[in-house]
């Protein structure tokens, strides 16, 4: 679902044949990044303050995203402002860091085997692209939905955060109360992404 909302969101300024480009390497790229990472997630267990840097990583990925969203009537015109590769970019970033944690739990159901993580992720590719383009359409005809798409990465980039070991380790037992930051994470990118459409009258 994450993987083919940030697809979508990425490649929604993109000429329509470079958002069917778009969307067919981005999830290749996707892809191939989650395979490597499974590879490597005894490793990446290892690094400290993974999570949070990820975490804060995807905040700003999902205020990017945001502000980047331009009315109807600029499209015409700021079409041409994001690349192909541009796309890929923040794709492939993007899942990559979305990706760490879910990783655990592809090694974890695939128990050391690298051809079920390959077949699984390779299973996966016809549904990300049909819900990429479908989430695509549905931004392309109601573009308020790009709140919502926002809202959904930066809750996710909260849960990430709250998760870090390093982060639990300094505040402590706060399971309890993690709700109230990932609400809180959520407003505050959806509200510095609306006050800054609201200071430039071009955007939505």
């Amino acid at each position: 679902g994450d993987n083919a909302l940030v697809i979508a969101m990425a490649s929604r300024k993109l000429p329509p044949a470079d958002q069917k480009k778009a969307i067919f390497w981005g999830t290749a790229g996707a892809i191939a990044v989650r395979s490597v990472m499974t590879l490597c997630v005894v490793w990446l267990l290892k690094i400290p303050g993974l999570l949070l840097v990820g975490g804060l990583l995807l905040v700003w990925i999902s205020m990017k995203l945001l502000n980047d969203d331009q009315s109807d009537h600029d499209n015409a015109h700021n079409k041409g402002d994001v690349t192909l590769m541009s796309a890929m970019k923040t794709i492939i970033i993007a899942d990559a860091v979305m990706g760490v944690d879910n990783v655990l739990g592809v090694a974890g159901a695939a128990q050391g085997s690298f051809l079920l993580v390959v077949l699984g992720l390779l299973i996966s590719i016809p549904i990300v692209v049909w819900c990429s383009g479908l989430v695509l359409r549905l931004i392309e005809r109601f573009p308020k939905i790009i709140y919502l798409g926002s809202g959904v990465l930066a809750w996710t980039a909260a849960k990430m955060i709250c998760t870090e070991p390093f982060v639990v380790a300094y505040i402590g037992d706060w399971s309890s109360y993690t709700w109230i930051f990932e609400i809180g994470v959520v407003v505050a990118v959806l509200l510095i992404g609306y006050l800054r459409k609201s200071a430039n009258p071009k955007t939505l």
